[in-house]
Protein backbone atom coordinates (compact mmCIF):
# COMPACT_ATOMS: atom_id res chain seq x y z
CA UNK A 1 0.00 0.00 0.00
CA UNK A 2 2.56 2.29 0.45
CA UNK A 3 4.32 2.09 -2.82
CA UNK A 4 0.81 1.98 -4.59
CA UNK A 5 -1.06 4.76 -2.88
CA UNK A 6 1.56 7.69 -3.77
CA UNK A 7 2.03 6.29 -7.80
CA UNK A 8 -1.62 6.72 -7.53
CA UNK A 9 -2.14 10.07 -6.54
CA UNK A 10 0.84 10.92 -8.56
CA UNK A 11 -0.91 9.79 -12.06
CA UNK A 12 -4.58 10.27 -10.63
CA UNK A 13 -4.57 13.97 -13.20
CA UNK A 14 -3.26 11.69 -16.39
CA UNK A 15 -5.74 8.93 -15.69
CA UNK A 16 -8.75 11.71 -15.23
CA UNK A 17 -6.84 13.38 -18.26
CA UNK A 18 -7.60 10.27 -20.29
CA UNK A 19 -10.92 9.42 -19.05
CA UNK A 20 -11.95 12.52 -20.07
CA UNK A 21 -10.67 12.28 -23.65
CA UNK A 22 -12.21 9.06 -24.03
CA UNK A 23 -15.50 10.30 -22.33
CA UNK A 24 -16.01 12.94 -25.10
CA UNK A 25 -14.45 11.23 -27.80
CA UNK A 26 -17.73 8.56 -27.69
CA UNK A 27 -19.68 10.85 -26.72
CA UNK A 28 -18.69 13.23 -30.25
CA UNK A 29 -16.70 11.73 -32.14
CA UNK A 30 -15.36 15.46 -33.52
CA UNK A 31 -13.91 15.43 -30.15
CA UNK A 32 -11.02 12.97 -31.44
CA UNK A 33 -10.36 15.25 -34.66
CA UNK A 34 -6.46 16.00 -35.00
CA UNK A 35 -7.82 19.51 -35.70
CA UNK A 36 -9.84 20.08 -32.45
CA UNK A 37 -7.31 17.94 -30.52
CA UNK A 38 -4.61 20.96 -31.68
CA UNK A 39 -7.30 23.46 -30.80
CA UNK A 40 -7.26 21.85 -26.94
CA UNK A 41 -3.52 22.27 -26.89
CA UNK A 42 -3.63 26.03 -28.63
CA UNK A 43 -6.38 27.17 -26.49
CA UNK A 44 -4.63 25.44 -23.19
CA UNK A 45 -1.33 27.92 -23.73
CA UNK A 46 -2.24 30.72 -22.28
CA UNK A 47 -3.63 29.02 -19.38
CA UNK A 48 -0.24 26.83 -19.29
CA UNK A 49 2.26 29.46 -19.46
CA UNK A 50 0.54 30.93 -16.48
CA UNK A 51 0.64 27.62 -14.51
CA UNK A 52 4.58 27.56 -15.44
CA UNK A 53 5.21 30.86 -13.55
CA UNK A 54 2.50 30.02 -11.34
CA UNK A 55 4.22 26.60 -10.34
CA UNK A 56 7.69 28.44 -9.49
CA UNK A 57 5.55 30.42 -6.70
CA UNK A 58 4.11 27.93 -5.61
CA UNK A 59 7.42 25.79 -5.25
CA UNK A 60 8.53 28.70 -2.61
CA UNK A 61 5.30 28.25 -0.83
CA UNK A 62 3.92 31.81 -2.34
CA UNK A 63 1.10 32.36 -4.69
CA UNK A 64 0.41 34.81 -7.05
CA UNK A 65 -3.18 36.15 -7.31
CA UNK A 66 -2.81 38.89 -9.63
CA UNK A 67 -1.86 37.48 -12.65
CA UNK A 68 -5.05 37.84 -14.69
CA UNK A 69 -5.04 41.65 -13.57
CA UNK A 70 -1.26 41.81 -15.05
CA UNK A 71 -2.48 40.31 -18.37
CA UNK A 72 -5.39 42.94 -18.49
CA UNK A 73 -3.28 46.07 -17.69
CA UNK A 74 -0.75 44.39 -20.26
CA UNK A 75 -3.45 44.33 -22.98
CA UNK A 76 -5.46 47.56 -22.46
CA UNK A 77 -2.14 49.33 -23.21
CA UNK A 78 -0.99 47.29 -26.12
CA UNK A 79 -4.83 47.57 -27.31
CA UNK A 80 -4.68 51.43 -26.72
CA UNK A 81 -0.66 51.82 -28.44
CA UNK A 82 -1.88 49.72 -31.15
CA UNK A 83 -4.52 51.39 -32.19
CA UNK A 84 -2.50 54.99 -32.23
CA UNK A 85 -0.35 53.38 -34.56
CA UNK A 86 2.78 52.44 -32.42
CA UNK A 87 4.99 49.50 -34.02
CA UNK A 88 4.52 46.10 -32.88
CA UNK A 89 7.99 46.12 -31.35
CA UNK A 90 7.05 49.28 -28.65
CA UNK A 91 4.02 47.63 -28.18
CA UNK A 92 5.31 44.52 -26.96
CA UNK A 93 8.33 46.63 -25.38
CA UNK A 94 5.35 48.74 -23.23
CA UNK A 95 3.48 45.25 -22.18
CA UNK A 96 6.31 43.58 -21.23
CA UNK A 97 7.47 46.95 -19.16
CA UNK A 98 4.50 46.85 -17.29
CA UNK A 99 3.91 43.57 -16.52
CA UNK A 100 7.32 43.36 -15.11
CA UNK A 101 6.57 46.68 -12.82
CA UNK A 102 2.96 45.29 -11.57
CA UNK A 103 5.43 41.65 -10.42
CA UNK A 104 8.30 43.57 -9.03
CA UNK A 105 5.89 45.76 -6.94
CA UNK A 106 4.59 41.55 -5.68
CA UNK A 107 8.30 41.28 -4.92
CA UNK A 108 8.96 44.40 -2.97
CA UNK A 109 6.55 43.81 -0.29
CA UNK A 110 6.56 40.44 -0.13
CA UNK A 111 10.23 39.82 0.13
CA UNK A 112 11.11 43.16 2.00
CA UNK A 113 8.18 44.40 3.86
CA UNK A 114 7.38 40.48 4.45
CA UNK A 115 3.28 41.05 3.83
CA UNK A 116 1.83 37.50 3.00
CA UNK A 117 1.85 36.63 -0.37
CA UNK A 118 -1.58 36.03 -1.42
CA UNK A 119 -2.37 39.61 0.70
CA UNK A 120 0.00 41.27 -1.31
CA UNK A 121 -1.09 39.55 -4.81
CA UNK A 122 -4.60 39.97 -4.01
CA UNK A 123 -4.66 43.83 -3.82
CA UNK A 124 -2.66 44.08 -6.88
CA UNK A 125 -5.77 41.97 -8.59
CA UNK A 126 -7.90 44.56 -7.47
CA UNK A 127 -5.14 47.61 -9.11
CA UNK A 128 -4.72 45.75 -11.97
CA UNK A 129 -8.52 45.39 -12.86
CA UNK A 130 -9.39 49.29 -11.65
CA UNK A 131 -6.12 50.39 -14.18
CA UNK A 132 -7.66 48.21 -16.75
CA UNK A 133 -11.06 49.19 -16.79
CA UNK A 134 -9.79 52.99 -16.57
CA UNK A 135 -7.36 52.50 -19.09
CA UNK A 136 -10.21 51.09 -21.60
CA UNK A 137 -12.80 52.79 -20.26
CA UNK A 138 -15.19 49.44 -19.74
CA UNK A 139 -15.20 49.46 -23.04
CA UNK A 140 -14.14 46.58 -25.60
CA UNK A 141 -11.03 47.71 -27.63
CA UNK A 142 -11.07 45.75 -30.99
CA UNK A 143 -7.02 45.31 -32.53
CA UNK A 144 -5.42 45.59 -35.53
CA UNK A 145 -5.45 42.34 -37.81
CA UNK A 146 -1.45 42.16 -36.93
CA UNK A 147 -2.34 40.34 -33.62
CA UNK A 148 -4.58 37.50 -35.15
CA UNK A 149 -2.18 36.79 -37.54
CA UNK A 150 0.13 35.79 -34.56
CA UNK A 151 -2.99 33.84 -33.24
CA UNK A 152 -3.51 32.08 -36.35
CA UNK A 153 -0.21 31.39 -37.85
CA UNK A 154 1.56 27.79 -37.81
CA UNK A 155 4.56 26.18 -37.54
CA UNK A 156 5.05 22.57 -39.49
CA UNK A 157 1.34 22.95 -39.49
CA UNK A 158 1.34 22.95 -35.34
CA UNK A 159 -0.56 26.85 -34.13
CA UNK A 160 2.23 29.15 -32.98
CA UNK A 161 0.76 29.63 -29.57
CA UNK A 162 1.66 25.87 -29.10
CA UNK A 163 4.68 26.07 -30.39
CA UNK A 164 5.72 28.87 -27.64
CA UNK A 165 3.74 26.94 -24.50
CA UNK A 166 6.12 23.89 -25.90
CA UNK A 167 8.87 25.97 -26.13
CA UNK A 168 8.45 27.23 -22.45
CA UNK A 169 7.57 23.92 -21.07
CA UNK A 170 10.75 22.69 -21.77
CA UNK A 171 12.62 25.78 -20.98
CA UNK A 172 11.40 25.48 -17.53
CA UNK A 173 11.70 22.30 -16.77
CA UNK A 174 15.33 22.37 -17.36
CA UNK A 175 15.50 25.05 -15.24
CA UNK A 176 13.92 23.44 -12.19
CA UNK A 177 15.45 20.27 -12.78
CA UNK A 178 19.41 20.85 -14.11
CA UNK A 179 20.05 24.08 -12.52
CA UNK A 180 21.08 25.15 -9.38
CA UNK A 181 18.41 28.10 -9.30
CA UNK A 182 16.05 25.16 -9.87
CA UNK A 183 17.26 23.97 -6.32
CA UNK A 184 17.29 26.45 -5.04
CA UNK A 185 13.26 27.29 -5.41
CA UNK A 186 12.96 23.82 -4.04
CA UNK A 187 14.91 24.64 -0.98
CA UNK A 188 13.13 27.45 -0.43
CA UNK A 189 9.56 25.94 -0.14
CA UNK A 190 10.64 23.07 1.85
CA UNK A 191 12.47 25.67 4.81
CA UNK A 192 12.99 29.17 4.14
CA UNK A 193 15.20 29.21 7.52
CA UNK A 194 17.53 26.18 6.30
CA UNK A 195 17.91 27.94 2.63
CA UNK A 196 18.83 30.51 4.50
CA UNK A 197 21.55 28.81 6.35
CA UNK A 198 22.66 26.65 3.71
CA UNK A 199 24.07 30.32 1.87
CA UNK A 200 21.01 30.62 -0.44
CA UNK A 201 19.95 34.62 -1.13
CA UNK A 202 16.23 34.12 -0.40
CA UNK A 203 15.37 37.28 -1.07
CA UNK A 204 16.99 37.68 -4.31
CA UNK A 205 15.40 33.94 -5.65
CA UNK A 206 12.14 35.10 -4.05
CA UNK A 207 11.90 38.76 -6.21
CA UNK A 208 13.02 36.61 -9.62
CA UNK A 209 10.61 34.03 -9.12
CA UNK A 210 8.23 36.86 -8.87
CA UNK A 211 9.63 37.92 -12.21
CA UNK A 212 9.55 34.71 -13.65
CA UNK A 213 5.29 34.89 -13.33
CA UNK A 214 5.12 38.52 -14.55
CA UNK A 215 6.84 37.52 -17.26
CA UNK A 216 4.30 34.20 -18.26
CA UNK A 217 1.59 36.70 -17.83
CA UNK A 218 2.96 38.88 -20.69
CA UNK A 219 3.51 35.72 -22.58
CA UNK A 220 -0.51 34.49 -21.51
CA UNK A 221 -1.74 37.37 -22.64
CA UNK A 222 0.08 38.57 -26.06
CA UNK A 223 -1.41 34.46 -26.76
CA UNK A 224 -4.87 35.55 -25.76
CA UNK A 225 -5.21 38.26 -27.82
CA UNK A 226 -3.73 36.54 -30.78
CA UNK A 227 -6.43 34.36 -30.23
CA UNK A 228 -9.41 37.06 -29.65
CA UNK A 229 -8.58 40.08 -31.08
CA UNK A 230 -9.92 42.31 -28.95
CA UNK A 231 -9.42 43.62 -25.29
CA UNK A 232 -13.19 43.11 -23.61
CA UNK A 233 -13.50 44.52 -19.79
CA UNK A 234 -13.25 41.09 -18.69
CA UNK A 235 -9.75 39.77 -20.28
CA UNK A 236 -7.93 37.68 -18.13
CA UNK A 237 -10.31 37.77 -15.75
CA UNK A 238 -10.13 34.38 -13.19
CA UNK A 239 -7.20 33.03 -15.12
CA UNK A 240 -5.46 32.77 -11.62
CA UNK A 241 -7.52 30.07 -10.21
CA UNK A 242 -7.21 28.56 -13.77
CA UNK A 243 -3.87 28.80 -13.50
CA UNK A 244 -3.22 27.66 -9.69
CA UNK A 245 -5.25 24.97 -10.39
CA UNK A 246 -3.53 23.37 -13.20
CA UNK A 247 -0.39 23.73 -11.64
CA UNK A 248 -1.98 22.18 -8.44
CA UNK A 249 -3.39 19.39 -10.72
CA UNK A 250 0.05 18.79 -12.39
CA UNK A 251 1.46 17.96 -8.91
CA UNK A 252 2.52 21.26 -6.95
CA UNK A 253 1.78 21.82 -3.64
CA UNK A 254 0.47 24.69 -2.08
CA UNK A 255 2.52 24.46 0.69
CA UNK A 256 5.76 24.57 -1.53
CA UNK A 257 8.37 22.41 -1.93
CA UNK A 258 6.84 20.13 -4.11
CA UNK A 259 5.78 20.18 -8.08
CA UNK A 260 7.22 19.31 -11.75
CA UNK A 261 6.19 21.38 -15.05
CA UNK A 262 6.77 18.15 -17.22
CA UNK A 263 4.37 16.07 -17.35
CA UNK A 264 2.62 17.99 -14.01
CA UNK A 265 1.98 21.41 -15.35
CA UNK A 266 1.34 20.52 -18.83
CA UNK A 267 -1.35 17.66 -17.60
CA UNK A 268 -2.82 19.95 -15.39
CA UNK A 269 -3.43 22.59 -18.46
CA UNK A 270 -4.50 20.22 -20.74
CA UNK A 271 -7.09 18.69 -18.34
CA UNK A 272 -8.61 22.05 -18.01
CA UNK A 273 -8.97 23.04 -21.40
CA UNK A 274 -10.27 19.61 -22.16
CA UNK A 275 -13.27 19.98 -19.78
CA UNK A 276 -14.19 22.90 -21.24
CA UNK A 277 -13.70 22.13 -25.18
CA UNK A 278 -15.46 18.63 -24.40
CA UNK A 279 -18.47 20.93 -22.93
CA UNK A 280 -18.52 23.34 -26.47
CA UNK A 281 -18.28 20.41 -28.31
CA UNK A 282 -20.95 18.52 -26.80
CA UNK A 283 -23.20 21.22 -26.50
CA UNK A 284 -23.35 21.70 -22.91
CA UNK A 285 -25.39 24.75 -21.21
CA UNK A 286 -23.06 27.35 -21.10
CA UNK A 287 -24.27 28.10 -17.38
CA UNK A 288 -22.63 24.90 -16.57
CA UNK A 289 -19.07 25.56 -17.39
CA UNK A 290 -18.11 28.03 -14.29
CA UNK A 291 -19.89 25.45 -12.05
CA UNK A 292 -17.71 22.32 -14.00
CA UNK A 293 -14.27 24.79 -14.05
CA UNK A 294 -15.24 25.39 -9.91
CA UNK A 295 -15.27 21.94 -9.66
CA UNK A 296 -11.96 21.08 -11.34
CA UNK A 297 -10.13 23.82 -8.56
CA UNK A 298 -12.04 21.83 -5.63
CA UNK A 299 -11.06 18.50 -7.17
CA UNK A 300 -7.20 19.95 -7.32
CA UNK A 301 -6.90 21.29 -3.64
CA UNK A 302 -8.92 18.33 -2.54
CA UNK A 303 -5.65 16.20 -4.34
CA UNK A 304 -3.19 17.92 -3.04
CA UNK A 305 -4.54 17.49 0.76
CA UNK A 306 -4.86 13.84 0.38
CA UNK A 307 -1.13 14.11 -1.15
CA UNK A 308 0.10 16.09 1.75
CA UNK A 309 -1.39 13.67 4.59
CA UNK A 310 0.07 10.61 2.74
CA UNK A 311 3.27 12.14 2.58
CA UNK A 312 3.13 13.31 5.84
CA UNK A 313 2.07 10.21 7.90
CA UNK A 314 4.30 8.09 5.53
CA UNK A 315 7.32 10.81 6.69
CA UNK A 316 6.48 10.03 10.20
CA UNK A 317 5.76 5.98 9.95
CA UNK A 318 9.43 6.35 8.61
CA UNK A 319 10.81 8.40 11.27
CA UNK A 320 9.29 6.03 14.01
CA UNK A 321 10.65 3.31 11.78
CA UNK A 322 13.93 4.62 12.60
CA UNK A 323 13.92 5.09 15.86
CA UNK A 324 13.59 1.82 16.93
Amino acid sequence: MTRVGPKILKGAPLLILTALVLFFGVWNTRFLEPRNLLNIIAQASSTGILAIGMTFVLLTAGVDLSVGAMMFVAAAVAGKLALAGVSMPLVLLAMLAITLLFAAFNALFIVHVLVAPFIVTLATLFIGRGVGLFITQTRAINLPEVFLTFGSARMLGVPLPACLFAALLVLAHVILTRTPFGRECFALGHSLEAARKAGICCEKRLFQVYLISGLCAVFASVITLGQLGAVSPKFGEQKEFAAIAAAVLGGASLFGGRGNILPGTLVGSLLIQTIENGLVVTNADPYLYPMVISGVIFLAVLLETVRNRYIRSNDQHRFSSSRR
